[in-house]
């Protein structure tokens, strides 16, 4: 089975571009476009980050609710985005728990404070903890673990079966990562403004009902993912029991705010 609405990647205004699906299960619906190419991921990286913390945490090097970043901030402030960071520098917003400040600093301290307890450099250890095990032998992370991924459509599939039917982690501190945390908290999604509330998981952005947004309009409230601003994205739906990864070469823009939701819809009706 291959999918048709994945070939409306083909009508982007993008040099380049490549999708697939995937179910729980492992099994790729389809893919379109060169799906082994590497592609820059930017904020897609977070969601690769945010696993490699929680693995972290599982085995015990960190605990979640154990001071990082800003004063009166944790690793799960940082995780969703509620430390009070700014988003591009380490300079304080607001007081943790309050705003949902979007920040790659926050993640940048999260990649810091794990290197520090497991005294590996955070790409290594993204590599072992994550990519590794799942066999994502094209993925690397030299940089910040907010936005210097690298990828290819065919491994964020591998990873994107993990998030559905964990392996790595158990499934408990999964369903907690794609579980709103600081609820009712508000702020700006980038790109699409002020929401309210602007619900966040632990490094995964939760759809809700947000509007505008980057996925579908029949996307059911409880998908979840992350898109980029290097014109990346990928979601699960836990309702469609299905994820879709896109990844192109052009900056997202009001290109990806008009082609994003009619191509997810198109997919979802699909499945």
């Amino acid at each position: 089975m291959s999918l048709k609405s994945l070939a409306l990647i083909e009508n982007w205004p993008v040099p380049t571009a490549a999708a697939g699906v995937v179910r729980a299960d492992g099994t790729v619906l389809g893919t379109h476009g060169p799906a082994g190419q590497r592609f820059p991921l930017a904020s897609v990286t977070k969601p690769l980050a945010a696993y490699a913390v929680l693995v972290a945490y599982e085995e015990g090097a960190i605990e979640l609710d154990e001071p990082a970043g800003p004063t009166g901030s944790t690793v799960r402030h940082l995780l969703a985005h509620t430390s009070g960071l700014a988003f591009d520098e380490y300079k304080v917003m607001a007081p943790p728990g309050e705003r949902r400040l979007y920040s790659n600093a926050g993640f940048e301290q999260l990649g810091d404070h794990v290197a520090k307890a497991t005294d590996i450099p955070f790409g290594e250890y993204l590599r072992q903890a994550v990519l590794e095990p799942l066999g994502m032998a094209s993925t690397t992370l030299d940089g910040s673990p907010a936005k210097d991924g690298v990828s290819t459509v065919e491994d964020l599939l591998r990873f994107a079966a993990e998030v559905q039917a964990p392996r790595l982690l158990d499934p408990r501190t999964v369903a907690e990562a794609m579980t709103v945390h600081y609820p009712g908290t508000k702020g700006v999604l980038p790109g699409y403004g002020h929401q309210n509330p602007n619900d966040w998981g632990l490094g995964f952005e939760i759809r809700d009902s947000k509007s505008p947004h980057w996925t579908g309009s029949s996307s059911s409230p409880r998908t979840f993912g992350h898109f980029g601003q290097s014109g990346t994205f990928l979601w699960t739906d836990p309702d469609a029991r299905a994820a879709c990864v896109a990844l192109t070469d052009r900056a997202f823009g009001p290109w990806a705010i008009e082609a994003w939701p009619a191509f997810t819809d198109a997919v979802l009706a699909e499945l």
